[in-house]
């Protein structure tokens, strides 16, 4: 029968962390344990792990770090949850290791999924522990406010007991955000100053207030929605402003970058960053630079300023209070801070050097009255709309060469409150200044304007050109204002933050060189266009620097260079045949050189391409390297200009002299061989029958057919050498071979011998098998004797004890007829010895009577014993 499979139980969990550690170790997934501990604690970190796992033990030394830290204020408890027996396996079914779970009394579990870094957790595990920023003055709320991360406020009066009604629900939402978006969080902030909440436009108890710094800031709707945690904290991601963000790769297969980077052109900057830092001034003016470059629609009349709140003495903090709340209740217009977007006609004139290049804007009336929380936002359809009806007006703008500005209005199609205007010139394409000064362009255009053929009140027809601070930003990039530039642009830019110390082989890829020490780095992608431009790292990464990066992307002809990656390695150090073409000498090598240049494209994946190289060395070698050249690019390593991209590996590129802007593709239906790439060079480096030959040039033509004359003899005499060399190698092969068989017959023979040998060996383990058999049985039959004999001698045994008794009593009975006998001859010595009494007779019966049992006992002892 076949054997039962047999599993080996698992070993005894041993504890993984240090006896000494403030870290609680349930090595045995004890989680009904854990739970009685977390009941007893109001900060609680659960560490999930598995034994096995390198990231739970890369991360084991972070949780220790952070736990003693925080140990005398937040419970760090690790759970095995890999071990089969215990309840953590049973209960929980986790898909990667290690899980960090936090709980704050019983809100949880709050899930932490950012880097595996004691700084960043101990960051986030001091936000659960404290979720609300208590701000108790002016300044505190400035700079609360001027956070780059979204600020939520709310308003409580502390004058009930225990809690002012809302403030645990506001509490529980600031939980609520960490527990949705980590990478994103909110910082909740409360009020408890009546006077300090005014600056914010608070009067009531229980208000919340979302600050936003380039569009209008927020009041929960209280009477629309209702207050609950989870509304506070959906309204409050749903209605943030993310001037920029963090990403943070989590190190495994994602599409974080590729999602992000699909949205348009990004600005990723890489920065050095300590979570537990008090201040950071790198990130502090790089989050100015955003919000600059995203302040589009920002009124000074629709937000209180709060550059006063820093002066906490200001004796006119009152007034000031006052001045701001007339400001937030008095109606507002955004009519001086539309949504623009700069448009280009198309070219209907014959002159190809001039643009008519417009900023179209959407404005509302000032009958409009938007309420302070529902500010409408310029959309993509509005933009849409205003340009339908830009190009319905189009011949009022068709201007060859104009040096005057003109501005126009058109009223909205879908609302009577709304209008478009646009306002033109004529351009030159090489950013030819304009001809009057900045000043005048920007002065009252003395132009009529119209709505659709009728005249426009002026109330209304405010141009935008006299609200903005600059035209056309792609006519001077010196002059250019980043303020708003993401509006006034089609390339928008979304802005990134990475953190150098985790993620500088992101910048390396991208370009940032690996010898630097300070850890700064800027690029942008734009995966539309597949190009990517760096920011010069010997320039430092501060404010105006981002700004002129930014402005010079931005423009419609931007002077950026495209940043091309190079591989410097290259395979043939040694060996000059092939040459190694990379991104920097690829103009130098194949557009400067006076050769035919014949390049291949490979990848080091393409394992088609790798069985070409002695193809191609071949071809090097045949061919005059004084015409031509043999090379090749690696595209996996290298970047290439578009016009010479490939989406097919392998590629075969044939450039000719005096012609390399007409390269040539080899015909991927003729199979790649020396003699078609031979036809195929030899066809396409010959000169043109449209081209006049001169005698010069049937000279040179001459000359180079003797070169490839003597050059072909050379080759000639090489292979007529290796020939021979060749036949020596067969002969040499030839004898080796036959040496070979001879060693192979006598193997031949040496096997025969051997299985004979063993057929005699097999023979005669057999017959030492059937004597092992028969030896076995006679042993046992042997075994079966000596047992009989065994138990016969303890037979004997017994019988031996029994004569001895026996011979005992006999004995015994022998003395006494001694006895008997003696005293009888004493009676034999009295007289009348003549007369026989009866009591010797009758001694004399009973001498006869004793002898016959005597008898009779000795014959029943010998019947035994031969038994």
């Amino acid at each position: 029968s076949r054997a039962k499979d047999v599993t080996m139980p698992a070993k005894l969990p041993v504890s993984f962390f240090s006896p000494r550690s403030p870290v609680v170790d349930l090595f045995r997934g004890q989680l009904d344990y854990a739970e009685q501990l977390r009941q007893d604690s109001e900060i609680v970190l659960y560490f999930f792990y598995a034994p096995w796992c390198g990231q739970s033990i890369t991360a084991r030394e972070e949780i220790e770090h952070v736990a003693s830290r925080l140990s005398d204020q937040v419970l760090f408890v690790a759970i095995n949850c890999w071990w089969n027996q215990g309840k953590c396996r049973k209960q929980k079914h986790f898909f990667y290791f290690p899980v960090i779970h936090l709980y704050h009394r019983s809100f949880g579990p709050i899930e932490y999924k950012g880097p595996m870094s004691a700084v960043y957790i101990e960051k986030f595990v001091r936000r659960v522990m404290t979720p609300l920023l208590y701000i108790s003055s002016r300044s505190k709320l400035l700079d609360f406010l001027s956070n780059y991360e979204p600020g939520v406020v709310g308003y409580f009066e502390f004058n009930a007991s225990p809690q002012p009604p809302g403030y645990l629900t506001f509490f529980t939402s600031a939980l609520h955000s960490l527990k949705k978006d980590y990478l994103g969080p909110i910082r909740f902030g409360v009020i408890t100053d009546k006077r300090v909440a005014r600056e914010i436009s608070l009067e009531h108890s229980g208000s919340v207030y979302l600050h936003r710094h380039a569009n209008t800031s927020l009041i929960y709707p209280k009477d629309i929605m209702n207050y609950t945690a989870e509304n506070i904290c959906k309204w409050a991601l749903e209605n943030r402003e993310m001037l920029i963000r963090w990403l943070r790769p989590h190190g495994g297969k994602s599409l974080l970058l590729n999602n992000e980077l699909k949205k348009g052109p990004a600005l990723l900057i890489f920065i050095p960053y300590n979570p537990l830092a008090e201040i950071h001034p790198l990130l502090d003016e790089i989050t100015k630079v955003a919000l600059e470059y995203h302040k589009c629609n920002k009124s000074q009349g629709a937000e209180p300023d709060l550059q006063h709140l820093g002066d906490t003495d200001s004796p006119a903090f009152d007034s000031s209070v006052t001045d701001a709340h007339l400001k937030l209740s008095e109606p507002f217009s955004i009519t001086k801070y539309p949504c623009c977007n700069t448009v280009v006609l198309p070219q209907w004139h014959s002159i190809s050097r001039t643009h008519n290049v417009c900023e179209l804007c959407v404005n509302q009336t000032l009958g409009v009255k938007p309420n302070k929380v529902h500010v409408p936002h310029c959309n993509f359809l509005e933009i849409e709309a205003a340009l339908d009806s830009f190009y319905l007006q189009e011949h009022t703008f068709f201007q060859v060469i104009s040096n005057t500005i003109e501005c126009s209005n058109f009223l909205s199609f879908y609302s009577p409150f709304s209008y478009y205007t646009a306002c033109c010139r004529t351009v030159n394409r090489h950013f030819l200044s304009f001809i009057s000064s900045e000043k005048t362009i920007f002065q009252t255009p003395k132009v009529a304007f119209s709505s659709h053929g009728k005249k426009d009140n002026t109330q209304f027809s405010i141009p935008h050109i006299e609200d903005r601070n600059c035209f056309i930003p792609d006519l001077n990039i010196s002059s250019m204002n980043i303020t708003g530039l993401s509006c006034r642009t089609n390339k928008t830019l979304n802005l990134y933050l990475l953190d150098s110390n985790l993620f500088w082989i992101y910048a390396e890829r991208l370009g940032a060189s690996k010898s630097t020490h300070l850890k700064e780095f800027a690029a942008i992608v734009d995966m539309k266009e597949e190009v990517h431009y760096v920011l010069d790292q010997n320039q430092s990464l501060v404010g105006p620097t981002l700004e002129n990066f930014i402005k010079n992307f931005s423009v419609l002809y931007s002077p950026l260079k495209r940043h091309l990656v190079d591989d410097p390695s290259a395979p043939f150090p040694e060996q000059r045949v092939l040459t190694e073409v990379t991104t920097h000498t690829f103009h130098e090598t194949v557009f400067r050189s006076e050769k035919n240049v014949l390049l291949l494209y490979y990848a080091q994946w393409c394992g088609f391409c790798a069985s070409l190289n002695h193809i191609f060395i071949q071809l090097a070698r045949l061919l005059p390297p004084d015409n031509f050249t043999v090379a090749r690019i690696d595209v996996t390593r290298n970047d290439l200009p578009w016009e010479f991209m490939t989406d097919r590996l392998p590629t075969i590129l044939f450039f000719p002299h005096q012609r390399k802007e007409q390269s040539v593709k080899f015909p991927e239906d003729f199979s790649v061989n020396l003699p078609n790439l031979l036809k195929f060079i030899l066809h396409h480096s010959r000169l043109s029958a449209s081209e006049p030959c001169t005698k010069e040039c049937r000279h040179k033509e001459s000359v180079l057919q003797q070169g490839h004359i003597s050059h072909l003899e050379r080759e000639i005499q090489k292979l007529r050498s290796e020939i021979s060399a060749l036949h020596q190698a067969h002969d040499q092969l030839e004898a080796q071979l036959s040496e070979a068989r001879r060693d192979e017959q006598r193997l031949q023979q040496q096997k025969h011998t051997l299985e004979k040998q063993h057929k005699t060996l097999q023979l005669h383990s057999e017959q030492l098998q059937a004597t092992y058999d028969q030896k076995n049985r006679e042993l046992l039959e042997m075994a079966e004797k000596l047992q009989e004999l065994a138990d016969a001698s303890e037979n004997l045994l017994k019988e031996n004890a029994l004569l001895r008794i026996l011979v005992a009593a006999r004995e015994g009975k022998l003395q006494s007829r001694d006895e008997i006998k003696e005293s009888l001859q004493s009676e034999q010595t009295l007289p009348e010895d003549n007369d026989v009494s009866p009591s010797t007779a009758t001694a004399t019966l009973e001498e006869k009577r004793i002898d016959n049992i005597e008898t009779i006992e000795t014959e029943q002892s010998s019947g035994n014993r031969t038994e």
